[in-house]
């Protein structure tokens, strides 16, 4: 039987773990990926990882659980300290580059766990249970990049403290694209961008959907998940569905407390898909100081060319 939910009284100041699930194969970009993870892909000047650790760092989460398959061991690497291209920058006395180097090994306490057999979001976060022991936790989608200005996670953190239960991540979309991400029905409340979450289905079919309120990859969750996850039978193509687990704990709030969503109406960048990552490097390329003046003037002028 699984256990009910008790409301906590725990303090505001509470630290809570980071989840990155990091198992995936990254097919949409092979083959760059074929030996090298998605993950690690380049957004600018670093990879797509460290943008969703530094994000997790900056809402005042620095315990990172990294969920992670084969063929991964460069997120490792990345996170590490590489002392043979310190000792060589430290020589050269190119003190720019050496910090950049060891800010990506002094940014948070990261753990790891492998995944083993990649069967679903839900699964991987079910990976996730020993580390995080009985206490909420937050999970980061890599594919998302939240902008730092918007502080989103910070945000559901709060509210997971103020309400109890879960918190998830939600942008309202193009009806024509809801089918491609997880659908919310909502009630609203009376705090701005706060609602209760009455109903989630997995890329539901065209047509059928709650909403075009789409769950997008930050979520803030009650440990109760993991009893639901062990219990979730296989869903849309084969996998265990994290938005599965959800919907049961949004139909009795007795097993893990209440859902609420955060409406999110700030900057996202979509790097799961090709042309939404060429994308994200060139608002991020023309937003950097050092950078986006001359990238800028120069992509003024190849847009003019193109017309």
């Amino acid at each position: 039987m699984r256990p009910t939910f008790a409301p906590s009284r725990t303090p505001s100041h509470r630290a809570i773990k980071a989840v990155i699930p990091a198992a995936g194969l990254g097919t949409r970009f092979l083959p760059a990926t074929k030996a090298t993870p998605k993950e690690m892909l380049p957004v600018v000047d670093k990879p797509a990882i460290q943008y969703v650790v530094e994000e997790a760092v900056e809402a005042g989460l620095s315990d990172v659980l990294m969920v992670t398959g084969r063929n991964k061991r460069a997120l490792e690497d990345h996170f590490d300290s590489n002392y043979e291209l310190e000792s060589a920058l430290k020589r050269k006395g190119d003190t720019d580059r050496l910090a950049r180097v060891q800010e990506s090994s002094a940014l948070a306490d990261l753990h790891y766990v492998r995944q083993g057999d990649p069967r679903g979001l839900g699964h991987a976060v079910l990976c996730a249970e020993q580390h995080v022991a009985n206490q909420p936790f937050a999970v980061l989608l890599g594919d998302d990049l939240i902008d730092p200005r918007d502080q989103l996670l910070r945000r559901m953190v709060e509210v997971q403290e103020q309400k109890g239960g879960s918190v998830i991540a939600l942008m309202e979309v193009d009806p024509a694209d809801i089918h491609m991400y997880g659908c919310a029905a909502i009630k609203r409340t009376t705090e701005d961008a706060v609602v209760t979450i009455t109903g989630l289905v997995e890329k539901p079919a065209a047509g059928e959907a709650p909403s075009t309120y789409a769950v997008i990859g930050r979520y803030v969750l009650d440990p109760a998940v993991f009893d639901v996850l062990r219990t979730t039978r296989p869903g849309r193509g084969g996998e265990i569905q994290l938005t599965d687990a959800l919907q049961e704990l949004v139909c009795d709030e007795n097993l893990g407390g209440p859902v609420h969503g955060i409406v999110f109406r700030g900057r996202r960048y979509d790097t799961g898909d090709r042309g939404d990552y060429l994308r994200a490097i060139v608002r991020l390329a023309c937003e950097r100081p050092d950078l986006g003046p001359d990238f800028q003037a120069w992509l003024r002028d190849f847009v003019r060319e193109m017309a």
